[in-house]
């Protein structure tokens, strides 16, 4: 035999690769290597030197159909399972594309929809369009429906009353005794105060919410509570927020005096007319 395989070794007749053993498109004449020149004296032959000859081009077998490149000439094809490959010789076009390593927005680009969607939802929720307190878990507790109203009764605004409420408080404290305006407090207020017109009225008693779960800024100490119903009179009876605020007031020093004054840092409160009228009034603070 004058070849052999350069990766198997096995010999062959002529130089006509690809080998029948391993199917590699290089041959070299089976020639005595240096290294062998002490096995050939053994036998009194004359060694050669060794080396190897251009092989010429790599075959390949590439199916008809779906052009499917074979290393052997072993059918079907095993992508289409066509009977037939034909002897080609293998050309390296188009390696260096196929090896290039794609750009970072190539291969984010089928994700951009998804990214543009987080984006949307983030600036949302970063602007207070929509609030986070939907999504389960996140932000604070919202309060129960209840009879009644809590928004606007008369044509008084009872949100407004609140923040007069506090701003009328803060007319009662000294100035080493001020109070901020927690709207964490006031949620709390608004919670608790709901569950009370609820349990008057509807005769419901659901269960009362972590006081932990709403951002009263009070660390680990739990809201002080101070409830207050004003009776006898009505909303209609009040011409604006800041009348309506005095009333309240009255009611809260009557029943808190010096509690209303002093000691705490933060307060809040809710106001909710029940559906006989009577003004239901929640203060929290902490």
């Amino acid at each position: 035999m004058k070849w052999r395989c350069t990766r198997c070794g096995k010999p062959h007749a002529e130089n006509d690769p690809p080998c029948d053993e391993c199917g590699h498109n290089a041959f070299e004449k089976a020639i005595v290597r240096v290294d062998e020149i002490d096995a050939q004296s053994d036998t009194g032959s004359e060694p050669i030197p060794s080396g190897t000859v251009e092989t010429g081009p790599e075959y390949v077998w590439a199916c008809t159909n779906c052009g499917r490149e074979h290393v052997r000439n072993t059918p079907p094809c095993s992508r289409c399972g066509n009977p037939d490959l034909d002897r080609v010789e293998r050309t390296y076009e188009g390696l260096e594309r196929d090896l290039a390593t794609p750009s970072w927005f190539e291969v984010a680009k089928p994700y951009l929809p998804v990214f543009a969607g987080i984006a949307i939802v983030i600036a949302l929720f970063a602007t207070g369009i929509v609030s986070p307190s939907i999504l389960p878990g996140i932000g604070q507790p919202s309060p129960p429906d209840a009879p009644g109203n809590g928004s606007v009764e008369a044509g008084i605004d009872l949100e407004a009353t609140e923040r007069a409420i506090h701003d009328r408080l803060e007319e009662e404290r000294e100035p080493s005794e001020s109070r901020t305006y927690g709207t964490g407090l006031a949620a709390y207020a608004e919670y608790q105060n709901r569950l009370r017109v609820l349990s008057d009225f509807a005769n419901e008693t659901p269960d009362e919410p972590n006081s932990d779960a709403f951002d009263h800024r009070c660390g680990d100490t739990r809201p002080q509570e101070g409830p207050a119903v004003v009776t006898g009179v009505s909303v209609e009876d009040y011409p604006d927020e800041a009348e309506l605020a005095d009333g309240v007031v009255a009611e809260l020093l009557s029943i808190y005096s010096d509690g209303i004054r002093t000691g705490f840092d933060a307060e809040g409160v809710d106001v909710h007319v029940a559906p006989n009228g009577d003004i239901y009034v929640f203060y929290a603070t902490c």
